[in-house]
């Protein structure tokens, strides 16, 4: 699937494939040396990856990409569309190397950080009261489904992305804490605590540089993960001392899962001891980002490739806060649009902020539906390029929706339905041989439809009364779709009448007409064509609708 597009990925436009090529520059750079990363691209360029990944050992090693999740919530916006995104990096660099080079996707969950507020909306928050400061893995699960809280999310983040079908590594900090896979690494930090310091301390203010330490010991008494000053270390024992709240003066190892880090000297332990040649982050993490990477250079580690995306905006193009509840949910996105509306959304424009609310859907899964359809028929430069490429991994679906989100908006309002069988019912003259069963994008665009409308477009619906003019032309519009067959389902015919009425009225700009069509008929100022509108909803019935327009009636 991902074979034999080396020479199309190199010279992709996309922004995926131009971090595919940044990220192969970085891996070359990072593993071999100067006269071995130019023959391993002469080989790669050629297409032979199979046999740079052959000749030169350091490269068979899989390519690590990661992204980062913190389990004190629910996953959200923000988690899919960084899951999504790298996928798409991913898929790009598979195809840039001819899908030789093995790679991996790690979904890392902060699990042992400590809890430092209770969410809200969770039931027993008395329960997490008690066990604030704990780490998440050892917070009890106020749902009562699991072992811990951090259980608890981490299982509905991975429900999550498997409903997504990603394919990604989980990964629980506790778990490799404990594990002993960060142990070399944490005592590598042990032993250069101080070149730690020097890095950090001047990005902090006065009174938190005083207490601050790399190190979070977690209390063998209260259990709490506690950010206290170090106030003894040996690096021989890989040992560290600290007063205990609860205990005094206590001595742990900094291994085997005794401490955690602070974010940003944990962030860079990861990339080090994970190896990890790609994560993508906000950009307001950029200073984040470039402390970390400091803190992994001093831990002998080499930082990974990055992007840094922009941030959401709400519909008054503010910045949207979790907290606020400013923005849009997974929940409410998947109410009214496809999954593949949002990774569509999610591949456009990845650096400009964008607008993140309920009115984006409509247009995102339209702009989906348009892009499939053209992929049928681009050039193979063409189709690598286009979105739905790297929202499918190279293999878009053949067949998809036969009619607009847009359009199937206008049918719910004007037939006033209220389930998929009275849409259904509309299709039967349109598409005899449509069922559910085989048209199940389309059935699953009348759910979407039928919520959208309920709740955004009807409040909304504003109908216009015709000028004269306009009555005239839609009288005429009307007459001639009379003179039609009453069982015409060709849209373009019927297109080709609105076409003729508006030039014949002279209305100019032609989309004029179209616009009084829309406010007069259909309550809207924009809506799908309306041939083909006209064809599914019934020519008789939209006689009927065109003739009440012009006599004003819609709009009383």
């Amino acid at each position: 699937m991902l074979q034999n597009l080396e020479t199309l990925a190199r010279e992709a436009k996309s922004w995926p494939f131009e971090q595919a090529r940044n990220l192969l520059a970085h891996v070359l750079k990072k593993r071999l040396t100067d006269s071995e990363r130019d023959a391993a691209k002469l080989l790669i360029d050629a297409g032979k990856a199979d046999e740079a990944l052959a000749t030169f050992e350091a490269l068979r090693a899989p390519v690590v990409l990661e992204t980062g999740y913190g389990p004190s919530g629910l996953p959200h916006m923000g988690t899919f569309g960084e899951v999504a995104r790298t996928t798409m990096v991913r898929n790009a660099f598979r195809a840039l190397t001819g899908d030789h080079w093995p790679t991996r996707l790690i979904a890392f969950s902060d699990d042992m950080d400590g809890l430092r507020k209770v969410p809200e909306g969770v039931p027993n928050p008395e329960m997490l009261t008690e066990d604030l400061h704990k780490p998440l893995t050892v917070v009890r699960d106020p749902f009562g489904t699991h072992d811990s809280f951090g259980a608890h999310n981490n299982a509905r983040l991975r429900a999550f992305l498997d409903g997504f079908g990603f394919d990604y590594e989980f990964m629980s900090s506790t778990a490799t804490y404990r594990s002993g896979r960060f142990d070399k690494t944490l005592r590598t930090l042990l032993e250069r605590f101080d070149a730690v310091q020097a890095i950090m301390l001047p990005t902090l203010g006065e009174e938190r540089r005083a207490t601050y330490s790399p190190f979070l010991p977690v209390s063998p008494v209260s259990g709490h993960v506690l950010q206290v000053p170090t106030t003894g270390r040996d690096v021989e024992q890989g040992t560290i001392t600290f007063d205990d709240p609860a205990a005094g003066q206590t001595t742990v190892p900094v291994t085997g899962g005794h401490v955690k880090l602070q974010w940003k000297p944990d962030w860079a332990m990861r990339w080090t001891a994970l190896d990890v040649d790609y994560e993508m982050s906000g950009k307001d993490l950029i200073e984040s980002v470039r402390e970390s990477s400091k803190v992994c250079r001093a831990l002998g580690g080499t930082p990974p490739e990055g992007f840094n995306y922009e941030l959401f905006l709400d519909v008054e193009g503010k910045k949207i806060s979790k907290s606020k509840g400013n923005g849009l949910t997974m929940e409410e996105w998947l109410r009214y649009g496809t999954p593949e509306s949002l990774s569509w959304y999610m591949f456009q424009s990845p650096k400009s902020a964008k607008s993140l609310h309920f009115n984006v859907i409509p247009r995102a899964i339209d702009d989906y539906l348009a892009a499939i359809e053209a992929y049928k028929t681009q050039e193979p430069a063409k189709r690598i390029d286009n979105a739905v490429w790297s929202i499918h991994s190279g293999a878009p679906p053949t067949h998809t929706s036969p009619v607009s989100f847009s359009l199937l908006l206008n049918l719910v309002g004007v037939a006033n339905a209220s389930s998929k069988a009275q849409l259904w019912a509309y299709f039967a003259k349109y598409l005899p041989d449509a069922t559910p069963q085989n048209e199940p994008l389309l059935d699953r665009l009348m759910g979407h439809a039928l919520n959208y409308y309920e709740d955004f477009v009807k409040p909304a619906k504003s109908y216009r009364a015709p000028s004269e003019a306009e009555a005239k032309a839609l009288l005429d519009l009307a007459a001639r779709l009379k003179a039609l067959p009453a069982d015409t389902t060709d849209g373009e015919l019927i297109q080709n009448e609105v076409y003729a009425v508006g030039k014949e009225h002279a209305f100019e700009p032609l989309r004029a007409w179209f616009g009084a069509l829309y406010e007069v008929l259909l309550g809207a100022s924009q809506g799908p064509r309306f041939g083909s509108f006209a064809a599914i909803y019934g020519l008789p019935q939209t006689v009927e609708l065109i003739e009440a327009g012009a006599r004003g009636d819609l709009a009383k």
